[in-house]
């Protein structure tokens, strides 16, 4: 059995971009065009005065080794995307991700009812689809061939209060 890992969680800083591209990066699941667009929307989340993104870190040993990113769902009433969310395969498996997730749970607002995380159907996705499965997220929807052929998109969603 694997111990946890002892972890600060922080709000990211710009100066946290090159590790959030390599934790992104050696996850091993994200193309080269998707780790572009999780930079796109942590770059949008350090800009000043901006509320669509929220972002925390995971710190190990001083190192950055986790991050997730969040935001309200437009046109919605109380709900949430949890829109990226990558650990370092070093520390995967030592409750880091759990670390996150609930983190982000923590600073929802009063008014939030659902987080809603959309991911992959792919094979290489079923350790993620079984993360968010644990920790109380149901799927709520299947899209066939929604990535590219063969890559099915899963909707997940939680009930928060």
């Amino acid at each position: 059995m694997t111990t946890a890992v002892q972890t600060r969680l922080r709000p990211l800083q710009p100066a946290d971009r090159e590790r959030i591209e390599a934790v992104s990066r050696a996850v091993g699941v994200f193309r080269d065009d998707e780790v572009q667009i999780a930079l796109e929307v942590f770059d949008a989340s350090c800009r000043p005065g901006q509320t669509d993104y929220l972002t925390f870190g995971a710190e190990a040993d001083g190192r950055l080794c986790g991050w997730i990113c969040w935001g309200r769902t437009p046109c919605t009433l109380g709900t949430f995307d949890l829109y990226w969310m990558a650990v370092d395969p070093a520390v995967q498996g030592q409750g880091v991700g759990t670390a996150l997730i609930t983190q982000m749970e923590r600073q929802l607002p009063p008014d939030a009812r659902l987080v809603m995380i959309d991911t992959s159907g792919r094979p290489d996705y079923a350790a993620t689809r079984a993360f968010y499965l644990a920790r109380g997220y149901r799927i709520a929807a299947v899209v066939p061939d929604f990535y590219a052929p063969g890559d099915d998109q899963v909707i997940l969603q939680k009930a928060v209060s």
